[in-house]
């Protein structure tokens, strides 16, 4: 993995995406300074650590002497995710990759910086993973399939061989694409749909079979 994972860590975020990090975090051997949040008053008790202060507090740190996880969760027409990655990645701080236990990952699965992968997940062989990317619970990536910077894979999708999804892409819960298609940058794909054909960017896709809103 990289650099990040063997450094302590803060948790950006406390709602539930960032509950989830934080149990991942526990049944690593990394070790969690605290949370971070600025809607919450320091020394708050949140999750089952306790809150430090706001995003600020990241500043009072060299890059070198820590980590981050991005707690922030993926909302369609919401970026904060993206901008708090691109933010402190810019600064020269580094996120740590994830991954639950319970995941399967070939070992030729190539998973870049900051990448979260929940409970539950398959990845099959040459399959790349870009930086800030979720992959959530009971997800299956079949072999040699390309997701981008900045997606997140809801909870049961299924994507199949060889299938491309570009950056900044949000797949719905349950959602199935078939083998070969590409999903264009920034594209929504609703909950439950099934992708036959390539995506351009910045749509969103409903139904069984997925066609364009």
């Amino acid at each position: 993995m990289n650099q990040a994972d063997n450094k302590p860590i803060f948790l950006i975020g406390s709602g539930g995406h960032a509950s989830v990090l934080e149990e991942i975090i526990s049944l690593t051997d990394k070790k969690l300074l605290g949370i971070l949040d600025p809607n919450r008053k320091p020394g708050e008790e949140c999750l089952n650590s306790v809150v430090l202060g706001g995003d600020e507090l990241i500043d009072e740190y060299l890059p070198e002497d820590i980590s981050l996880v991005n707690g922030v969760g993926t909302l369609p027409g919401n970026n904060k995710r993206t901008e708090i990655s691109k933010k402190y990645r810019e600064k020269g701080f580094s996120f740590s990759t994830l991954i639950h236990p319970s995941a399967v990952l070939s070992s030729e699965v190539e998973i870049e910086e900051g990448v979260q992968i929940m409970a539950g997940t398959i990845i099959q062989p040459g399959t790349r993973i870009g930086s800030n990317t979720i992959i959530n619970t009971k997800t299956s990536i079949d072999h040699d399939c390309t997701i981008g910077d900045h997606v997140h894979v809801a909870p049961g999708t299924t994507i199949n061989g060889s299938v491309q999804v570009d950056n900044g892409v949000l797949i719905g819960t349950g959602a199935t694409l078939l083998q070969t298609v590409k999903i264009g940058e920034n594209s929504i794909i609703g909950a439950g749909a099934l992708v036959l054909n390539d995506v351009p960017n910045d749509v969103k896709m409903l139904g069984v079979p997925a066609k364009l809103v």
